[in-house]
């Protein structure tokens, strides 16, 4: 897991915290929704686990079923089957899980992952009218103080990371969909996709504009 992506995530949770009416933030109320952050994905991470071993215990079960009361051979099959697959979901969960709190746990205090996860929240803070005023207009049908928080924010780091600190359009669509999918379901995922396309096309569109009126 790349610096630039946990310190995406843990922007995101620390906004999430963030009320929307707010003075200037300190350096250390800044450092304090960071912690909440990581100590949020913390309790993810053993809540995964947890699950984890529930269904390493279950599988182990359907395989001592499978050898002493299955009536059959087909009966045996299916509960070997049921194992197998509950075993792959445990070792996905696992994977999942150390693949990504723990460094983020064990990351927290690199400079990088700060210095670039504060300066989305301040970008965010501080650009929230303008970035707002774009995702209004690329939202159809639909209006931008209706969408989960979660949503709103995850939109809102895309669009910052886009227009003031120049991340690829690809690389920001991409990793705003990824936060969409660990944080929603595929509608909401695609959602994000939709509206940050209609994004693109609007600041491409305001360019122009911009460069015919110079």
């Amino acid at each position: 897991m790349q610096p630039r992506q946990i310190a995406r995530e843990l922007a995101l949770l620390s906004l999430s915290q963030m009320p929307r009416e707010t003075g200037k933030l300190s350096a250390q109320q800044l450092q304090d929704m960071m912690l909440a952050a990581v100590r949020t994905l913390s309790n993810e991470a053993s809540s995964a686990l947890e699950m984890a071993a529930a269904e390493l215990q279950r599988g182990s079960d359907r395989l001592l079923d499978s050898e002493t009361i299955a009536p059959n051979l087909a009966s045996a099959k299916a509960m070997v089957k049921e194992a197998i697959e509950l075993t792959s979901t445990a070792i996905n969960r696992l994977g999942s899980t150390i693949d990504f709190p723990e460094i983020v746990y064990q990351s927290s205090n690199i400079k990088e992952v700060q210095d670039y996860a504060l300066e989305i929240i301040g970008l965010v803070k501080s650009k929230r009218t303008e970035v707002d005023r774009i995702l209004s207009q690329a939202l159809v049908n639909w209006q931008l103080d209706r969408l989960a928080k979660i949503d709103r924010d995850i939109l809102r780091i895309a669009v910052v990371e886009i227009w003031d600190i120049g991340v690829d359009e690809r690389v920001a669509i991409n990793e705003a969909v990824e936060l969409a999918k660990r944080y929603g379901n595929e509608e909401e995922y695609r959602f994000i996709n939709g509206v940050l396309r209609r994004v693109l096309n609007l600041l491409a569109e305001e360019s122009s504009q911009m460069s015919r009126e110079n």
